[in-house]
């Protein structure tokens, strides 16, 4: 069976690799400015924007319905992580604005942010593949998981209709390449 975590897993290779290139980019002195919004973009549309969106909108509160707190336990530690990992991505945006009006010792709190951002994720993807998913798939029946994937489905649709460059998966390749990290 195909089940909707499973899905999740999949986004967690492009969010790794994504990940991977970051740390890559933080080694150069002289950062290319059009890469680092192009990996804030990638976070806000494909990991925060997609994956998180299916996390929060879908998978939580169908968990939550068969008898999961959304308040403690473990959805409440992934919830708190999404906002850690926005306040991370927040810190790249600023800075990367910073860094554009010429303040350049600010490419240093950008590779701080991207960092953190990093070990955060590393840590959070760990905790969702190994445990929460794995509860969720001893709680969820055959019909939910079939029910999410398809809901999932529309959700990854939305997305890409609401944005052209939507491949994400050949973005953070094409960023792998320049910066070498798998």
């Amino acid at each position: 069976m195909n089940y909707a975590t499973r899905n999740l897993e999949d986004d967690h290779v492009n969010i790794l690799k994504l990940i991977d290139v970051m740390e890559s980019m933080t080694r150069v002195n002289e950062p290319n400015i059009a890469h680092l919004e192009e990996v804030v973009e990638l976070i806000r549309d494909f990991a925060d924007g997609t994956h998180h969106a299916k996390e929060e909108s879908l998978l939580f509160p169908l968990m939550a319905e068969r008898g999961f707190s959304m308040q403690q336990g473990p959805i409440a530690v992934m919830l708190h992580d999404h906002a850690e990992g926005r306040n991370f991505v927040k810190g790249i945006t600023e800075n990367i604005r910073l860094l554009k009006e010429g303040d350049l010792p600010a490419i240093n709190l950008v590779y701080y942010n991207m960092l953190g951002y990093n070990e955060l994720l590393r840590n959070h993807i760990a905790k969702e593949n190994n445990v929460l998913f794995r509860m969720a798939d001893n709680a969820l029946s055959a019909s939910d998981q079939q029910s999410l994937l398809e809901k999932f489905k529309v959700v990854e649709d939305q997305n890409k209709s609401n944005n052209i460059k939507s491949d994400f998966a050949a973005r953070i390749d094409t960023l792998g390449q320049i910066y070498n990290p798998f």
